[in-house]
């Protein structure tokens, strides 16, 4: 395969070997669907439902937000080249790709932080809770997860893009991933992979501190609980978030923290696709099913929706 253009670059894609090609093909393109179809349920519910009118929903909304955006910027790329025989992507397209993900990881990371503080106020500060996350400050909160995100973006993407580029244009990956497109470059990089690492271990620390300091709070709070029931009614609440941040942090920790040598372009594959395709699905099922407001927010819209559809053919 050769590239259309001297400045294209070839991905590789999942699977090298396309024995199993079709397979692959179909269950990407269901989970794909599926995220797809998920978390655009959740953004609907969260907007349509009153009771889901609180801050933990708001910036619940926001990581679906992210989420959606997240697969999008890999996946349909991924299903076009496995059915077509031009493989290629454009230096520019490849440098979109890399802003896009760094911004929807690095604001994910951010946002999955401040989830872990306002789980903190409800539990542990529940009076002043309607004060300290008012609407005005859920806002400021989001938008500075989404700021933190494209900071990363606009910082890694631009040296990543100037670094010299010869020889092989094959990325062995499905999508742009900084790791992968450097592995490309015809000059030293080990200085900007350094400051990368420092970089993406600055991006993990500052949530996972705020995680910890707010679930150790947390924790202490509940073991002064003397009702059993606020104790289960809390660490339900607290549960489906750190379900969720194990799962992320510990793909992104995978890629971007573990030293070089303890990877394999397979193993960075496997972990890439989990944390692009699946962990995008796994969010808004894991806050839907351990949900109940959720839940009776998805009851009642049918509820509606059958309401109205009985309503209509009783008129005709």
């Amino acid at each position: 395969m050769t590239n259309t253009s001297s400045s294209d670059f070839t991905l590789l894609g999942l699977l090298v070997n396309s024995e199993a090609a079709g397979i692959v093909f179909t269950v990407i393109l269901a989970v794909f669907v599926g995220a797809m179809t998920a978390n655009l349920v959740m953004i609907f519910l969260i907007q349509v439902d009153s009771r889901l009118h609180t801050p933990m929903y708001f910036l619940l909304s926001q990581l679906s937000i992210m989420d959606t955006l997240f697969i999008c910027t890999t996946v349909p790329k991924l299903l076009a080249d496995m059915v077509s025989k031009e493989k290629t992507i454009s230096f520019v397209a490849c440098g979109i790709q890399i802003f896009l993900y760094l911004t929807m990881i690095g604001s994910e990371f951010f946002l999955l932080g401040l989830m872990a503080y306002d789980r903190y106020v409800a539990v542990c500060n529940p009076l002043r809770y309607p004060v300290l996350m008012n609407r005005k400050k859920c806002l400021l909160l989001a938008a500075g997860a989404w700021f933190g995100g494209s900071l990363d973006g606009f910082l890694l993407t631009p040296i990543t893009m100037n670094v010299p580029y010869c020889g092989s244009r094959s990325i062995n990956h499905f999508f742009c991933e900084i790791p992968a497109v450097l592995k490309l470059a015809c000059a030293d990089t080990s200085l900007y992979e350094t400051l990368m690492y420092i970089c993406c271990v600055l991006m993990l620390l500052i949530p996972i501190s705020i995680i910890s300091t707010s679930y150790s709070l947390i924790l202490l709070t509940i073991h002064r609980m003397r009702s059993a029931e606020g104790r289960k009614k809390a660490f339900t609440t607290c549960s489906s978030h750190l379900t969720v941040v194990s799962i992320f942090y510990g793909a992104a920790f995978y890629t971007y923290v573990l030293p070089q040598s303890f990877h394999t372009p397979e193993q960075d594959k496997v972990v890439s696709a989990f944390y692009t395709i699946v962990t995008p699905m796994l969010n808004p099922l894991i806050y839907s099913l351990r949900n109940k407001d959720v839940i009776g927010a998805c009851k009642k819209v049918f509820a509606c929706c059958s309401s109205a559809r009985k309503v209509a053919t009783s008129d005709a």
